[in-house]
């Protein structure tokens, strides 16, 4: 279920939005000033915003360019100016799609999942995932079973490195030069130490066991 906010000073434009969003199993939150909608924003995540321009408060073009400071997500714009410069100016601005007043509701829905597909996208780039792990690139944050890990970050660099590629096996040296970036020492017992952190930490998921040991040669994930 994506989350999305509305920020239209337009009551009845803002409940009907929000009213079909709801019927097509979005969660929405509605906000009906800038200044209430960037409150909204900071105090909560959202996939995907569908904003005015002419607000009270706080213009959507000043909320549009605060919130690209820090964030990608999708922004519909609705607007009543429909020249060809207004248009440029919006997308060069910030946002990602826009909608010509009035609209029809099922244009303004298509154009909605057309930015969650892209949305989607993006994420499943930045997630990776192997049986019962998960990792979330973006907070270097590996779950089992959905429940978080708490892992150094050379750790969570060697769990990444497996899972890139879980049917390679990997020596002591690839790992050892990929994750620290360094020549490998001879005989060193980084590694070692590491991967019996590793498993240290997944025994009580009973996941442990998904790092095998390949003798003499290095390490690997069970097939």
């Amino acid at each position: 279920m994506a989350k999305i906010l509305i920020i239209e000073d337009d009551t009845d434009i803002n409940n009907m939005i929000a009213e079909y969003l709801n019927e097509r199993n979005m969660e929405v939150e509605q906000a009906f000033s800038g200044t209430e909608g960037k409150l909204l924003w900071q105090m909560n995540p959202f996939d995907l915003l569908i904003l005015d321009l002419m607000l009270p408060g706080m213009s959507g073009e000043e909320l549009t360019a605060w919130i690209r400071k820090n964030s990608q997500v999708p922004i519909i714009v609705l607007t009543a100016k429909d020249a060809l410069e207004n248009k440029i100016e919006l997308l060069g601005g910030g946002a990602d799609d826009y909608l010509t007043k009035p609209f029809a509701l099922e244009e303004l829905w298509m154009r909605v999942q057309v930015q969650l597909r892209h949305v989607g996208a993006v994420l499943e780039q930045k997630m990776i995932s192997y049986k019962e792990w998960s990792i979330d690139l973006t907070s270097m944050c590996l779950r089992v079973h959905g429940e978080p890990i708490n892992l150094t970050a050379h750790e969570f660099a060697i769990v990444e490195l497996f899972m890139r590629r879980p049917k390679k096996v990997f020596t002591k040296q690839e790992i050892y030069e990929a994750v620290w970036q360094q020549d490998y020492v001879i005989e060193d017992k980084t590694i070692h130490v590491h991967i019996s952190n590793i498993r240290s930490k997944l025994k009580k998921t009973k996941t442990d066991h998904y790092i095998q040991t390949v003798w003499g040669i290095g390490f690997r994930l069970i097939e």
